[in-house]
């Protein structure tokens, strides 16, 4: 078994250097605590600053291979239904850009993961904008290496011929006959 130590009998110096190691511990955690959000708020600081920097730099990027610059910061709302209820989804892209008679959505990332397409979070963030913008297409700006990459996606388009309901609707009306004269005439 543990003896028991009466916290009276300790010699004063003892007392001391306890309580010195716990105020020293409690400082040293709080110095710790103090720096971590210190740090995280500055590299939140500078990757705000390296996105704009990358914003202004696409812009340029985006004139020069002949894209009018139609908006900035450009939001759209659409809806979406969840359990049949319907549900509005803000959303808000870079640049809504044109090219001849074509209209883009142009997405800027920095850093080395976010400019690729391999990067879940920013397919997924294209695809949206795909889907929510009645755009032609999207575009992928990588500010830091001065490149554009246009993204497609395979989505049903209206380029795309897909037979109609009343397409459907005729070819059955037409089988039908057919089958009805080959019963009745015994063909």
């Amino acid at each position: 078994m543990y003896a028991q130590v009466d916290p009276r009998t300790l010699p004063p110096e003892v007392l001391i250097v306890l309580l010195a190691a716990a105020a020293l511990l409690a400082l040293v955690q709080t110095a710790r605590i103090a720096w971590q959000g210190f740090w995280r708020r500055r590299a939140l600081t500078i990757r705000r600053e390296r996105g704009a920097a990358g914003e202004q730099r696409a812009e340029g990027l985006l004139r020069e291979l002949g894209f009018t610059i139609l908006g900035r910061q450009v939001a759209v709302s659409y809806g979406v239904r969840v359990d049949g209820d319907p549900v509005a989804i803000d959303l808000r892209a870079d640049y809504l850009v044109g090219h001849g008679d074509k209209r883009y959505v142009a997405e800027v990332k920095t850093g080395r993961a976010a400019p690729r397409i391999d990067t879940p979070g920013t397919r997924r963030q294209l695809l949206e904008y795909r889907i929510a913008f009645d755009v032609d297409g999207v575009l992928l700006v990588d500010a830091e290496a001065d490149r554009v990459h246009a993204v497609e996606f395979p989505l049903g388009t209206s380029d795309s011929p897909r037979p109609s309901r009343l397409a459907w609707l005729l070819a059955g009306v037409v089988i039908g006959a057919v089958a009805a004269v080959i019963v009745r005439f015994g063909l």
